[in-house]
């Protein structure tokens, strides 16, 4: 009789071990991938898409910005062209691609151009940046840009850091505005600039010089530029957003090494300073090739670390700006003066 019950609890112990392993067998699994996380029963499979990172899509789309009178400044109207993450493969900038809202909004950057200089002659670091997840806006200023109504007079020059800070405006209000082309893109709070010679100029008076500082800047990227006595404030006496400064040793005629030297010294930390070796006035920003990766490289770095706030940027951007023979990148408090002048740098 004993023998019996304890057989028929045996069978019974092992009837629930079958039961269990085979309910294991038949429950819902869940796999993971860097794209997708695929979540699989007997009757259905559901997929949801992870937020995707860089390089992104760059997407495209131009207006015509009007910006009123003001004080002894007459209405401006000037377009642009502002580039932006979008829904897509990676590569060049491409007009009214769907924009990635869904990975935004991004920090918005505005790039300045040279003198006499179209803003798209400068695409591969524009679409670089923004493949990097900014929003990047390229103004073609009044009567400094080719082809400008009247002629080009670049002594307007002293209005630019007025119409960059109207832009930043236009575009933080456009973000707002959910029916708008760049509705949701823009970060407000992580705004950075960009200009190149004159257009150099002109951000970093609207970062450091004190006729002209937009608080709502915090980084600044200074390619070939110089401090500039056409503005009526001074520089640094009010602080200044972090900076990087760019400079090819070969630039010796326009905005020369002298003016990059004179106001990195001069700026207050955090800043670094970028050489470009052999470069000169164009040819590490505007053709491809290996010096307009470097720049592009160190000074997406530069933006990530200070309006991202990236851990490990900075160590990144220190990377990408050691290049033997090519480039050298320093934070020190002064690097050496070189022999010359600076052309309508302010006195003293």
């Amino acid at each position: 009789m004993r023998r019996r019950r304890f057989v028929a609890v045996l069978a019974l112990i092992l009837i629930v071990l079958l039961v269990v392993a085979t309910t294991r067998g038949q429950g819902p699994t869940t796999t993971t991938s860097s794209t997708t996380v695929t979540t699989a029963t007997s009757s259905t499979t559901t997929t949801r898409a992870t937020t995707p990172h860089a390089p992104f899509a760059v997407g495209a789309v131009t207006f015509t910005v009007s910006e009123p009178a003001s004080g002894s400044t007459g209405a401006r109207t000037f377009p642009v062209t502002v580039r932006y993450p979008a829904v897509g493969a990676p590569g060049t900038a491409r007009l009214g691609l769907v924009p990635l809202r869904d990975a935004g909004p991004f920090p918005l950057l505005i790039f300045s151009q040279g003198f006499d200089i179209s803003p798209e002659a400068y695409a591969g670091l524009l679409d670089a940046w923004s493949a990097a997840g900014y929003v990047v806006a390229d103004p073609a200023y009044p009567y400094t840009s080719p082809n400008a109504t009247g002629g080009v007079i670049r002594s307007d020059i002293a209005h630019h850091p007025g119409d960059l800070s109207f832009l930043i405006t236009t575009l933080i209000a456009d973000s707002a505005q959910a029916d708008n082309a760049l509705g949701g893109l823009v970060d407000a709070h992580e705004i950075g600039v960009v200009g190149q010679s004159d257009g150099g100029d002109v951000s970093l008076a609207a970062v450091a010089n004190s006729c002209c500082r937009d608080a709502r800047i915090g980084a600044a990227v200074i390619l070939s530029g110089a401090e500039l006595s056409w503005f009526p404030g001074t520089y640094f006496t009010t602080g200044s957003a972090p900076l990087l400064v760019v400079q090819g040793t070969n630039d010796l005629t326009m905005n020369p090494v002298t003016c990059s030297v004179t106001l990195y010294n001069e700026a207050p930390a955090p800043k670094y300073y970028l050489a470009m070796i052999g470069q000169t006035h164009l040819s590490a920003y505007v053709p491809p090739g290996p010096a307009r990766d470097v720049v592009a490289a160190t000074s997406i770095d530069f933006f990530n670390a200070y309006l991202r706030h990236a851990p490990g940027a900075l160590a990144a951007m220190r990377a990408a700006g050691t290049r033997p023979g090519l480039a050298t990148i320093t934070s020190a408090s002064h690097v050496p003066l070189v022999a010359g002048t600076c052309p309508d740098a302010p006195l003293g």
